[in-house]
């Protein structure tokens, strides 16, 4: 779609034919935003800005709510941070992974509690750890569309109270017995059950194609790709030092103190970050393939309670409401691969796709936020970005990416130090962007992932001009 609406605009053609006075006066009159990562000059969608509850460790202080609590809390202290009248959102796209089943669109439930107007619509999206990643292009999509100019994406994630089933033999014998129309019915149906029955079936962090939970494919990679289990160690404590440097500084102000309901706290920070020795992570024993593997408690991403929200809308929207947006959102892209051997390499797809995309390359992007799924994944895609033979025999490409400015790299740590509620972590990725190209003068940024099922995503923002953190 994008680059049909690409070529229209952009060719003399294209102007005469498709585009009405209006549209040619805008291109006319905002030629200086409009950049080679543009796909739509003529309708530039902005970032306004995000927020998120603190990212805290399963189990700790959200352990006695739900998700739709902490969803709601961030489309509350979004409007509140912004200021924005909350019956200009025309639209509310929120992701998921681990649904609770009274709140399946949990998008719409924590919209009507937080007070959002009935009338705007809401839907649920799911797509693993990169399901806000979703969230936001889906509304990106909507908007370049022209059917909507003001959404909100987000996304929650609550692993303190995942979904316990009872097994399938029991299930079908409770649905039966509650179609019983006789006493005798019932009791029969209860006398065939059997301690078997019992046996609950419990969620998993594995692929349903291979039936490999995550920790297991990110062994393999990192054996695959040579990376030592120190090199896994040093990552990781480099996530957690920066993560640590940014909180102490100030920096991490899309985290909005939150007030946990019937309990005398009021929680203001991520509280998984730890800074080790390397000493310490030493004496970890592997957490998944015992005993040779090196992916370890310490470095890979921990399971995590936590929600997120940004606000998008057209650049001339943004301006009618009085809003400084921090970052245009030019581009995106989704790409997906073998979930058996590259399960965790979407950064490696993704990277250059978009930067191809966008004609754009490494040296111009001056933010990179990358999820960490694990030290090894990142380290794996990193040697996977720097290889000719990688670059030819799965990207198509003659030579290789090449290795980012390390110094550019999630240098306010990442989902090692920071924490990982899978849904929400893809608005955290985008409000980390806006913040880091305002605060370190940079003009573009990207954010990659990797998600379950093989996939992942890229996308490209931009500073906006006269942004402020």
């Amino acid at each position: 779609m994008f680059s049909i609406i690409k070529t229209n605009l952009t060719t003399k053609q294209g102007l005469t034919k498709y585009a009405p006075a209006t549209v040619k006066n805008y291109w006319e009159e905002n030629k200086s935003y409009v950049t080679k990562a543009s796909p739509n000059p003529a309708k530039n969608i902005v970032f306004i800005d995000g927020v998120r509850t603190p990212f805290l460790q399963s189990g700790t202080s959200y352990k006695n709510l739900m998700a739709y609590d902490l969803a709601r809390q961030s489309l509350v202290s979004l409007q509140k941070k912004i200021g924005f009248p909350k019956d200009v959102v025309e639209y509310i796209v929120y992701g998921t992974v681990m649904q609770e089943v009274r709140t399946s669109n949990v998008g719409r439930e924590a919209a009507l509690a937080a007070g959002y107007s009935d009338r705007t619509p809401a839907h649920t999206v799911t797509m693993a750890c990169i399901s806000s990643n979703q969230a936001i292009t889906t509304g990106m999509g909507l908007i370049a569309c022209g059917v909507y100019d003001v959404i909100v994406a987000g996304g929650v994630e609550f692993m303190s109270d995942i979904p316990i089933r009872h097994s399938r033999r029991m299930r079908s014998l409770m649905l039966e017995a509650n179609k019983a129309k006789t006493v005798g019915h019932k009791l029969a149906l209860l006398t065939s059950i059997r301690p078997a029955h019992f046996v609950p079936d419990l969620p998993a962090v594995a692929e349903f194609s291979s039936g490999e939970t995550m920790g297991h494919s990110g062994d393999r990679l990192a054996a695959a790709f040579g990376i030592s289990r120190k090199e896994q160690d040093d990552y990781a404590l480099r996530s957690h030092t920066l993560a640590a440097k940014a909180q102490q500084q100030g920096y991490l102000t899309d985290i909005v103190p939150y007030k946990v309901p019937n309990v005398d706290q009021v929680v203001d920070k991520d509280n998984g970050i730890r800074v080790s020795t390397p000493e310490q992570l030493e004496k970890l024993k592997p957490a998944f393939v015992k005993p040779y593997g090196t992916v370890t408690a310490a470095n890979a991403s921990f399971l995590t309670d936590g929600a997120s929200a940004a606000l998008i809308m057209t650049e001339e929207k943004a301006l009618q409401l009085g809003l400084t947006p921090k970052a245009y959102l030019r581009n995106f892209t989704y790409v997906s691969q073998d979930p058996v051997d590259q399960l965790l390499l979407g950064p490696a797809y993704a990277i250059p796709k978009i930067l191809e995309k966008t004609k754009l390359n490494i040296k111009d992007i001056g933010v990179w936020e990358i999820h960490e799924a694990f030290a090894g994944q990142i380290l794996a895609n990193l040697k996977a970005l720097d290889s000719d033979w990688f670059a030819q025999n799965y990207l198509g490409k003659s030579k290789k990416v090449g290795v980012p400015d390390l110094n550019k790299w999630n240098a306010w740590g990442g989902s090692l130090s920071i924490g990982h509620p899978f849904a929400a972590t893809g608005i955290r990725l985008a409000t980390h962007t806006a913040n880091r190209l305002i605060k370190e003068d940079q003009q573009f940024g990207i954010i990659a992932a990797c998600a379950a099922g093989g996939q992942g995503v890229g996308m490209i923002m931009e500073r906006y001009p006269g942004a402020k953190v």
